[in-house]
């Protein structure tokens, strides 16, 4: 199948090294459990809910609450492109009670934005990578541009008028379509919305031309024609998206894997996160969540603290590039 090729690309393609490398043992597991929580385990969504990101941690709560014994709630804290979400979990108390399940901005991307950005997400600490996923780019129907090609051409022909979403300032969504923009020299104005949902549903009425969507959240709306396809940010291609090339191969330059993880508070004991990130790895193992996560077009990850630090590390320099590139071009 499609997404199993795919799958198995992705993990060796962001690096992440072993993955479920990190996954809990026996005995570690009674360890953990004797140890950690003692009381109501909060997973902060810096999202509204429904969305994908919000999906996550309620397939995973459930799974979490039977292995420690105690409640695990859910807690949307949505708002300024993900970091209300995350300043409340950096002043937290760094006990591992209270955590952060959070797309890539606040976490390695707000830093670069400015001082007036945020930058508490850039000091929590990396538990676990929990899954990966290419973004699409989708237009509204009444955009004529199959390709990519067209759509750049289609862009150039209307300099300044072709209009794209994202959920919010500074969320990948936004930086991505930015990139995009620099490599192929052409001017989209931005509508930013309070969240995926809000912005997906103006791409289908028509308010906006274009926007780049979770796979799985793009899904739907693609089979039901009321957006249309034209590139994955990221290979190889997916039998759920049949025809729909990857940007690299006519644009090589251009790629972005998007991901969920989870992070805890500023000097949370190592013990601690390590204790977490087995919970979470083994969660993600259970079959009934995999089978959840594919039909979601998620590629579950569960590595451990060592690889997500890592790999968080290298996400926030890929980042700051783009960034950094983007203010000179506009200087």
């Amino acid at each position: 199948m499609g997404l199993a090729i795919w799958a198995r690309s992705f993990v060796f393609a962001i690096s992440i090294g072993a993955g479920l490398g990190g996954l809990i043992t026996p005995d570690r597991a009674a360890f953990a459990q004797s140890a950690f929580p003692d009381r109501t385990v909060r997973l902060i969504v810096p999202s509204p809910p429904g969305t994908m990101i919000d999906l996550l941690p309620r397939m995973l709560g459930e799974k979490l609450s039977a292995r420690w014994g105690r409640p695990v709630i859910i807690e949307n804290r949505s708002g300024a492109a993900h970091n209300i979400g995350a300043d409340t979990v950096a002043k937290a108390e760094p006990d591992g009670h209270t955590l952060l399940v959070t797309p890539p901005a606040p976490i390695v991307l707000t830093q670069w934005l400015g001082p007036k950005s945020g930058t508490q997400g850039a000091g929590l600490v990396p538990v676990t990578v929990l899954a990966t996923f290419p973004q699409i780019l989708i237009v509204n129907p009444k955009v004529p541009a199959k390709t990519l090609a067209e759509w750049a051409a289609y862009a150039k022909a209307k300099p300044g008028r072709m209009s794209y979403g994202s959920p919010g300032t500074g969320t990948t969504a936004h930086l991505i379509q930015e990139e995009l923009m620099r490599v192929l020299g052409i001017n989209l104005v931005h509508v930013p919305y309070q969240g995926m949902g809000p912005a997906i549903n103006d791409l289908v009425a028509g308010h906006i031309d274009t926007m780049f969507a979770a796979v799985g959240t793009a899904l739907p709306h693609v089979e039901d024609g009321k957006v249309r396809p034209i590139a994955l940010t990221h290979g190889p291609r997916l039998a759920e998206f049949p025809g729909v090339p990857v940007m690299s191969e006519t644009l090589p330059v251009f790629s972005h894997v998007e991901w969920f993880a989870v992070v805890a508070p500023p000097r949370t004991p190592a013990a601690t996160v390590t204790a977490l990130s087995q919970a979470f790895s083994e969660a993600l193992r259970s079959s009934d969540v995999q089978d959840r996560l594919r039909r979601a077009l998620l590629m579950p990850i569960g590595n451990s603290p060592a690889e997500a630090a890592t790999f968080v590390e290298g996400e926030r320099e890929r980042w700051r590039a783009i960034v950094e590139a983007r203010t000179n071009q506009s200087k």
